[in-house]
């Protein structure tokens, strides 16, 4: 009995100070703080943390894809009878290696240098067609690229221009290998340019001496001073700032490069993103929830207003160089960083963009799944698990004065080809974030922990009191009364019959 009270006393105490702890602790939020300042301190471009290793080598493998665009009525389109029609070819999909070398500590230790060196290698299982092989009809880039530098100049010297390009055969389309396009070719314009400009470069390829190359050399923050600044870039080639466009919040180099985003993030954040191939910062927003190999994330993706025009989007007045000639929504001119060549860039297939754009070009359809840009990452660790990066590039075609190919153009920002870049997270560094994950939530919630012990405890008390109780036995006997027999003796005989009290057992 003394036992059974013991355990009772003992588990009711006990549950009663888990609980009232474990809710205290959970509602100041000792566990959590001390698990958050633990991955602050961890996640941090430093020697030795877990997170430098990574970013220096990442081992996910990064898959880049071409879709091309063939021409197939050139001869109609040019005549001005029929508007183009393309058919995709591809994907052609290369693995990219993307280490970083030269990597250094600056400002003492609080950032640190490294050029990311890009390696391609064709990927022949995850490729439709043969890019030696595989021919392709489109846009005479290099070219077009000429009329319009010497647009302008007047028309004698555009038609003596002119009727060079035409001795030489040169046209407005032009037909190649996946390859040559890509990686490079020599450009009979070019080359005679050559003889007269010693500096022009003969070659010419989407990608040409992009292999084996970087961006330049990036400084970014290590985020150990601040945790939101971690991965945050602070001078490209070494500038703060850029100097393509014309005014001050265009030319800002904001956030990361699309690598690195601090940890703890939410769903209200706005996301800067600089992407050298823009030549400008974009930035994106939360869209929804996901999970990728267990893992929960956050897909952030760039909204409408990104590519926005001046008109609709204020932000974006400092992107348009020639007021008089602006886009409309969903293209940016980057013709300012191409070297004067008449480059668009927009979304594949004219995503998020001006439906005109689209309905100039048969063959043309966006669809939000198949080319849409988006990060999914981690909130705790922010972490890429998963990235599409879609982009695609164009050729503005309008009439040039002095160049007859060129007189039944009318203003058509033509799609040469769109790129996929995407990276899904690898299975071992998977398992490595969800047992982190796992850790952060058990001590995130050893509060609540502690109070359901708490509970429980009081359970099991309520429960031994119950049954202490109930099973208690009373403190008085039954009674019964019974007559004393007499007695044979005389001695009883003389005392007479007499009533007795004796206990009875009722069994």
């Amino acid at each position: 009995m003394r036992k059974g009270s013991c355990c009772m006393f003992t588990s009711g105490i006990l549950g009663a100070l888990l609980l009232v702890t474990g809710i205290g602790l959970f509602w100041s939020g000792v566990f959590q703080n001390l698990i958050h300042n633990k991955l602050k301190r961890e996640i941090t471009l430093t020697e030795g943390s877990k997170v430098f290793a990574t970013w220096k080598n990442p081992p996910p493998p990064v898959f880049m894809q071409f879709f091309f665009f063939n021409v197939t009525n050139p001869d109609a389109f040019l005549k001005g009878e029929a508007k183009p029609h393309l058919t995709e070819m591809g994907p052609y999909t290369f693995r990219e290696y993307r280490p970083k070398h030269n990597v250094s500590f600056v400002d003492n230790g609080t950032k640190v240098a490294a050029y990311t060196h890009k390696i391609f290698v064709f990927v022949r299982e995850k490729s439709v067609g043969d890019p030696s092989v595989d021919m392709v009809t489109t846009v005479n880039i290099p070219a077009v690229a000429v009329m319009n530098r010497v647009k302008g100049a007047g028309f004698w010297i555009s038609s003596g221009i002119s009727m060079y390009m035409g001795s030489i055969g040169t046209t407005m389309f032009m037909t190649h290998t996946v390859d040559e396009l890509l990686w490079g070719f020599k450009d009979p314009l070019l080359s005679r340019l050559k003889t007269i400009k010693p500096d022009t470069e003969e070659y010419f390829g989407i990608m040409y001496n992009k292999n084996g190359s970087d961006d330049g050399e990036f400084v970014y923050h290590t985020g150990e001073q601040n945790y939101l600044d971690f991965g945050r870039i602070y001078t490209w080639k070494g500038e703060k700032m850029l100097s393509f466009w014309k005014s001050s919040q265009s030319n800002m180099i904001n956030g990361s490069d699309g690598s690195a985003f601090h940890p703890f993030l939410t769903k209200e954040e706005r996301l800067n993103v600089f992407t050298p191939d823009l030549c400008r910062s974009i930035h994106m927003r939360f869209e929804k929830e996901v999970e990728v190999k267990g893992i929960p994330a956050y897909r952030f993706t760039p909204p409408r207003d990104v590519l926005a025009s001046g008109k609709n989007n204020p932000e974006n007045e400092g992107f348009c160089l020639t007021p008089k000639k602006c886009l409309d929504d969903g293209v940016l001119d980057v013709s300012v960083c191409r070297k004067g060549a008449p480059v668009v860039v927009s979304f594949p297939h004219f995503h998020l963009g001006d439906k005109k754009y689209a309905d100039a070009i048969d063959g043309i359809s966006p669809v939000h799944e198949h080319h849409q840009t988006f990060l999914d990452l981690n909130p705790t660790m922010g972490m890429p698990v998963r990235a599409m990066k879609r982009a695609q590039i164009n050729i503005h075609l309008e009439r040039v004065t002095g160049f007859p190919l060129t007189r039944n153009l009318n203003s058509t920002i033509f799609p040469i080809v769109f790129l996929n870049e995407s990276v899904v997270i690898d299975d071992a560094s998977a398992a490595r974030i969800q047992k982190l994950l796992l850790v952060v939530t058990l001590v995130s919630y050893f509060p609540l922990i502690l109070a359901a012990l708490g509970v429980i405890l009081l359970f099991v008390a309520i429960i031994l009191a119950y049954r202490f109780y109930k099973n208690k036995p009373s403190a008085k006997k039954d009674t019964s009364y019974a007559p004393v027999s007499a007695k044979a003796d005389d001695q009883d005989e003389k005392n007479g019959t007499f009533i007795g009290m004796t206990p009875v057992d009722k069994s």
